[in-house]
């Protein structure tokens, strides 16, 4: 079966044409932190179908949104990575992740990826320009580096050499602990400046419904600690 097309003369429709069936923009999203192997890349968009998943791969290739590598040993694993145009793709996701922030109702029981982590801070985060800081995340057997300079904060897979901060625990409760600037929350442990930590809390902008969920679920952690 062909692509669907809307076959408009508009660039927003061209965009469509690329990169709005279900699942793609969530490709984009997971590749955004780094090259991923297939498998890998099931598991973090929250393994959609394998056929669909295939498909969309084979789209973006044939746009040039993705290329598909093979890596010699001792990986010896193909891996699919965004080339220059797909990280063009980079801050409008950013911005439509914050739109949507209008509409996101948290469900505490909903697991959350790893890789959900550094992507949610970089949608919450909006930092002075002025601010500049290396921030390690660990959750969950996975690194992240974020880096925070001129106005952006930027994420890829891995660590870094000596940060500033270093944030480990699951992915809930590291984004509540920020929003609320609570560091000393049960399950996170912050270690480094902590300076850095408020300016991220400082630079935390979300809707009122989401801060104060963020503040009821500490909230109900602490009454649970002192029970």
């Amino acid at each position: 079966m062909s692509r669907r097309e809307y076959d408009q003369p508009c660039a927003i429709a061209d965009a469509l044409d690329r990169i709005g069936e279900r699942w793609s923009l969530l490709i984009i999203r997971e590749l955004l932190l780094g090259p991923l192997r297939f498998s890998d890349l099931v598991r973090a968009m929250g393994r959609p179908p394998t056929d669909v998943l295939t498909k969309r791969l084979r789209e973006f290739e044939d746009c040039e949104i993705v290329v598909r590598r093979e890596l010699g040993p001792p990986a010896s694993c193909v891996i699919y990575e965004l080339t220059d145009l797909g990280h063009e793709l980079e801050p409008m996701l950013i911005e439509l992740g914050r739109w949507g922030l209008n509409f996101y109702e948290p469900k505490p029981t909903a697991e959350l990826a790893p890789s959900w982590l550094p992507n949610s801070l970089r949608v919450i985060l909006r930092p002075p320009t002025d601010l500049e800081a290396t921030v390690q995340l660990r959750s969950e057997g996975e690194g992240f580096a974020v880096t925070i300079a001129g106005g952006s904060v930027g994420a890829q897979r891995g660590e870094m050499a000596d940060p500033d901060l270093v944030i480990s625990g699951p992915p809930r409760p590291i984004v509540a602990a920020i929003v609320v600037g609570e560091e000393q929350l049960e399950g996170v442990e912050v270690e480094g400046d902590l300076e850095v930590f408020a300016a991220m809390h400082d630079a935390v902008v979300l809707p009122d419904h989401l801060r104060e969920g963020a503040q009821a679920a500490i909230d109900a952690i602490a009454a649970a600690r002192t029970a």
